[in-house]
């Protein structure tokens, strides 16, 4: 069930001959389903440019993106003060689902 995005996502890719950047801010919405490779992160921006957006992360790599990302927190301390409680209770809820998978 898509949910609205409350901030702002960025997407840049850059191909040889071309490139693509796009935002995804408070008139957008984004899902996220669990399969048993990954996740699907899909992005959708409505409106007078309508944009999609959508990947797939395998298990391994989230985890290590997860794993830089907490390296990285740690060494720069830039996280807002306003953002840091969400992001303690989503860590939670993420490990607390991961431990009750069978």
């Amino acid at each position: 069930m898509p949910k609205p995005i409350i901030d702002k996502a960025e997407v840049a890719i850059d191909f040889p001959d071309k490139y693509y950047y796009g935002t995804f801010s408070r008139s957008s919405s984004y899902d996220v389903i669990a399969d048993e490779a990954g996740l699907h992160i899909i992005l959708d921006r409505h409106g007078d440019e309508p944009r999609h957006v959508g990947f797939h992360i395998h298990y391994y790599l989230l985890a290590g993106i997860l794993d830089a990302a907490a390296s990285s927190i740690s060494a720069s301390k830039v996280v807002p003060q306003g953002a840091r409680q969400h992001l303690v209770d989503a860590s939670k809820k993420l490990a607390n689902a991961i431990e009750n998978t069978e």
